[in-house]
């Protein structure tokens, strides 16, 4: 079959951010994201594609298959009705547009869309959603991206249950989560204190996990990387 074309949003950066870069590139900004995202899509057989936020999401989204929407900064409280409590990961204003513009072409053709991290937090606030700014007993940015800490119960009859089983633990590198779902959603995976891990969208075309599975030794492993490209492949 041919290999789909999965659309994957980054993050912008200046030169002056990346230690041991030049002082005459300090001025100069740079598209980039953690390739462990690439990664997982090109172990499922996927093609990842790099979506730079200078791209208008209308005049690629009929080229692409799918969408992955990786982790991040934090997004505007703005954008869902809230002002700032926290600025620990500060926003990124631009990333915000770039991406609920790409998420409503997504929708417009059905497209199915992975979101991780704050992938899952932008899919829950394009369609109406809030969040929790700040819950630091999941910010364990103090620890390894692989360390394993803590489960997450799925949904028996969830997209995610169908992937994992009944329960898996998972990694924690967020400090966000969803408060009030948006519309057409579904919570299909939380933590023992009630968090919520993983949502859907109730025509199982989007799937998002509060975790970073790109970042777990299992990666070249993980069924929702095989999720996305096989829904991709599908269209």
């Amino acid at each position: 079959m041919t290999r789909p074309l999965i659309g994957l949003s980054g993050r912008q950066k200046r030169g002056s951010d990346i230690v041991g870069m030049p002082e005459v590139l300090h001025h100069l900004e740079l598209d980039l994201y953690f390739a462990d995202y690439a990664r997982g899509i090109l172990e499922a057989g996927g093609i990842p594609v790099h979506l730079p936020m200078g791209l208008n999401p209308a005049d690629v989204a009929d080229r692409l298959d799918g969408v992955l929407l990786s982790g991040g900064a934090d997004i505007d409280p703005l954008k869902f009705g809230a002002e700032p409590e926290t600025n620990d990961f500060p926003p990124e204003p631009a990333r915000d547009e770039f991406e609920l513009a790409l998420l409503t072409e997504a929708d417009t053709r059905s497209l199915p869309v992975l979101g991780i991290c704050r992938g899952l937090q932008m899919v829950n606030v394009h369609r109406g959603g809030t969040l929790n700014q700040d819950v630091p007993p999941h910010a364990r940015f103090n620890e390894a991206p692989t360390t394993e800490a803590h489960a997450v119960t799925f949904e028996s009859d969830s997209r995610l249950a169908q992937l994992y089983g009944a329960d898996r633990v998972v990694n924690s590198l967020h400090h966000q989560t969803v408060q009030e779902l948006g519309r057409d959603l579904r919570v299909t995976a939380t933590a023992d204190d009630g968090v919520v891990e993983g949502i859907e969208s109730t025509d199982g075309r989007v799937v998002a996990v509060q975790w970073h599975p790109e970042m777990m030794v299992t990666r070249p492993d993980d069924p929702i990387f095989g999720w996305i490209v096989e829904a991709a492949a599908q269209r």
